[in-house]
């Protein structure tokens, strides 16, 4: 079935099946309804249908969705079924919380190498021998590495050149954890995670509760 039209809110979603799905697969649970997945998630049956049927037709009336099934055709719509090489520039507090967390490894993204300017980091390795290296030599790295993902965990003042020299060097996506919105080039996708407007809508709602949507 060809994607058409597919809203942004639709795709945030998809996130949230595989995780819910892949957490039922664990239990041994070989096939979920559609109202079964609506009382997980918290979501609507009827906007689990919508939602898939985006992507193709798989469930079956009366049966429901296979897990397993369901997990695989997912993965390949999200692309965690590929594996994918990752740098990490900046190693502070997020950067380094980032690079700690083992999902990303399970799931097939591996970091390569890892930037900073701190001399006292530079030339040393992470616990799994990851080099990490100047911030002044990702340019070089990136000519002579194949590079999917950058991930900037850098202060905003500095985050625009790295973003220039990660869309001249090749990365196909930016993860941008830096405060401030930045500008791509060379059809490179980016995904900004600003944590201050995240918390800004946590403390919205928890003033203004009518407004929250369950």
């Amino acid at each position: 079935m060809a994607k058409q039209n597919i809203s942004l809110s639709v795709i945030k979603r998809l996130p949230k099946y595989y995780r819910y799905l892949e957490s039922i697969n664990e239990k041994g649970i070989i096939r979920v309804s559609s109202k079964e997945l609506s009382e997980i998630t918290g979501l609507t049956a009827s906007q689990i249908r919508q939602d898939l049927n985006h992507f193709g037709c798989f469930g079956q009336q009366g049966y429901g969705y296979n897990v397993s099934e369901l997990i695989d055709e997912l993965s390949k719509i999200i692309g965690v079924d590929k594996k994918y090489s990752m740098v990490l520039i900046g190693f502070g507090n997020i950067g380094h919380a980032l690079y700690k967390y083992k999902s990303f490894r399970d799931l097939g993204y591996e970091f390569k190498a890892v930037f900073d300017k701190n001399p006292e980091l530079v030339g040393d390795t992470t616990n799994d021998e990851v080099e990490i290296y100047n911030v002044e030599k990702l340019e070089d790295y990136l000519k002579d590495n194949q590079v999917d993902i950058g991930i900037i965990a850098t202060p905003k003042e500095v985050a625009q050149d790295i973003t220039d020299i990660l869309c001249e060097g090749g990365v196909k996506g930016i993860w941008n954890f830096s405060p401030v919105d930045l500008k791509v080039t060379n059809n490179v996708v980016i995904e900004s995670v600003h944590l201050d407007e995240s918390l800004f809508t946590l403390t919205y709602f928890m003033n203004s509760p009518e407004d929250f949507i369950f």
